[in-house]
Order: structure tokens, then sequence, then C-alpha cells
């Protein structure tokens, strides 16, 4: 059996031929079937009566043509698929539906032959209501919030979308009737980058989801975002900040355009030095990018600058310092440091 390895998918060629063979082989041979069924039937062989109407004979053609008519379905989908390149699972899945739809063919054909239709679907109407109101409440409510959402548009095609009880983040690929799929974002991947890993949301279950869309405003889909770094105490401030704002402004200065709104710092203090916060409105699907060239910058540009260093966290021995008021390792003679508290 010849296999071909395409990607993370491994098509079995030989399968898929012999399957197709095979279909056409029983396609013909129940063809035939039926029409032999239908030539004894006009001939007057009837093999016995199953009601005043149906004779055997006439019951085991329609069995027949049916299952002719299946193969041949079969046939079409497992050449159609394969034509277009799709993968096995589709064929199984389309004709397993076919297979269905057979089945309910025949137990119709069956109790029609019998002459207790009328009768069988007087027992099945009594249910019919209560059951398909049970089956198709999921659907039903899909196709509501499909109409909602193509109305009152809450996120669009190409948003990016945050569904936070179900820790999901993706872009929209397709608003469906019963389907809402996304490429997400994340989950490869520790940045907010387009995995492209398809999730299907079955529409029903927006009614109770909080949705935070990433890009509400179709031409301007932007976020506010932020670097962080730590400076030294003896960094001279104003210089750190110009060397944020200036990264900020070379890498976002289309946005800036865009938005006008300029970049600005924000800072807290810790035990070590000061956080330093720049903030600057950002693309919702490059953030990462964006971010990445920010921080590039920052980083050249400090190793340049003499007057502004980044913060590393100390630790400090008491016996040291009652001693002369160095800290641990300011000097490299003073010999091995002590170990780091947790």
């Amino acid at each position: 059996m010849e296999e071909r390895q395409s990607g993370d998918q491994v098509e079995v060629l030989g399968a898929a031929k012999f399957t197709a063979w095979v279909q056409g082989l029983l396609m013909v041979v129940f063809a035939g079937l039926a029409a032999g069924a239908r030539w004894a039937s006009l001939q007057g062989y009837t093999l016995g009566r199953i009601s005043d109407q149906t004779t055997v004979m006439t019951f085991l053609y329609v069995v027949f043509l049916s299952v002719a008519a299946y193969e041949f379905v079969s046939l079409a989908i497992n050449l159609a698929i394969r034509r277009r390149g799709g993968s096995p699972g589709e064929v199984t899945m389309l004709t397993g539906f076919a297979r269905v739809v057979l089945a309910l063919v025949l137990i119709f054909a069956l109790i029609h032959s019998t002459g207790k239709l009328v009768q069988v679907g007087t027992v099945v109407g009594a249910f019919a209501g209560m059951l398909f109101g049970w089956s198709l409440q999921a659907p039903v409510s899909g196709v509501a919030a499909w109409a909602l959402i193509t109305l009152k548009r809450p996120f669009r095609v190409g948003d990016r979308v945050l569904f936070p009880s179900l820790n999901l983040l993706g872009d929209v690929l397709e608003v469906g009737l019963m389907y809402t799929r996304l490429n997400q974002v994340g989950g490869t991947v520790a940045t907010e980058e387009a995995s492209g890993r398809h999730i299907l949301i079955p529409n029903a279950m927006l009614f109770s989801q909080v949705a935070i869309n990433y890009a509400p405003q179709l031409r301007t889909p932007h976020i506010l975002d932020e670097v962080v770094i730590r400076v030294t105490f003896d960094s001279d401030w104003q210089t750190a900040e110009n060397v944020l704002l200036d990264a900020a402004r070379s890498v976002t200065g289309d946005i800036i355009r865009t938005t006008g709104k300029e970049p600005y710092i924000r800072c807290d203090w810790y035990d070590y030095g000061v956080y330093m916060r720049l903030r600057y409105m950002t693309l919702a699907k490059e953030r990462p990018r964006l971010s990445y060239e920010i921080q590039k910058r920052i980083f050249n540009a400090v190793q340049r600058t003499p007057h502004v260093d980044l913060a590393i966290p100390y630790v400090y021995s008491f016996r040291k310092g009652s001693e002369g008021g160095k800290p641990l390792m300011a000097n490299p003679d003073d010999g091995p440091a002590a170990a780091p508290c947790a």
C-alpha cells in the first residue's frame, strides 16, 4: 500500500483507490439487482406479498435501488473530495451521513410496504414536537445568535476577540449559521500571535459569554500596550525617558499620526531601582512584533548611553554591611558571594 507524507497528514493512496473501485463495483452490482427485481416484478414474480399493495419483489427492488443510489453518492463524494485535495476523514463523515439517510429511507419503505404508515405516523407525531423541540434547542439558539451577531456586529470577520471565561483568544474567520470559526491566537506560543489552529465555537454559547473585542473600530484597530524596563537609581531620569520615547516614536510613527496619541511614561519605585513603563498605541494584531522592535531599540540605545543603566536585584550581606557598608560582591576581591534569598 502506497503512502504519501504531506505536512502532518498521511494519505493512504492505495486504500482510497481500493475504496473507489469497491464502491463502483457495488453500485453496478446493486443497480443490476434492482433492474432484475424490477423486471421480475413486471413479469409477475412476486415471492409473496407484504401487504395488499406491495409484493416482496417490489420491496427488494426498492432496497436494491436505494443501496445502488447510496454507493453512487458515496463514490461521487469520494472522487470529489480527492479531486480538491481533501482528507479521508471528510469522506468518512459525509458517507456516514449518506448511510444514515439510506437507513431512514429503508425504514420508511418497509413501513409503507406494510400499509401501516398512517398508524405509525400518528404515534410518532405525538412525540415529534417534544423531541424536535428538545433536540433543536441548541441549533435554534445558534441561528438566533448568528442573526444577532450579523445585525448588531459586536465583532466582525477579521477582528481579534477574547472570551475570558473560555480562556480563548482568536481572530474571527467566519460567522456561520451554527458555529463561529476562530484562528487561535497564542496557545502554541507565549505571545499574542496567530497559531493557525482553527477553533469552532457553537453560536448558542455566545449568549452566555463575555466577548472582548481587540479591534472594535474597523479602520483603527489600535490598543494600548506597554514595555517595562528597570533602571538604577543613579540613572539619568530624563535621558532614560528620552530613550524609551524615541524608540516608541521610531517604531509607531504611523500609528501616532493616525491616532494622534503620543507615547508616554509612567514609573514605579521598587527596592533596587525604578520601573519605567513605556505606554504607546499599537496595532491589535501586530502587538508582539512592534513590542519586539521597540525593546530592541531600547536595548541598543541603553548600551550606547552611559547615563542609563539597567537595574539588577542585589543581595546584601548583613555582616558585610556591619563591617564596612559594602554590598555583597561589590568588589571581586571580597570572595565568594552568599547564596541569594529565595
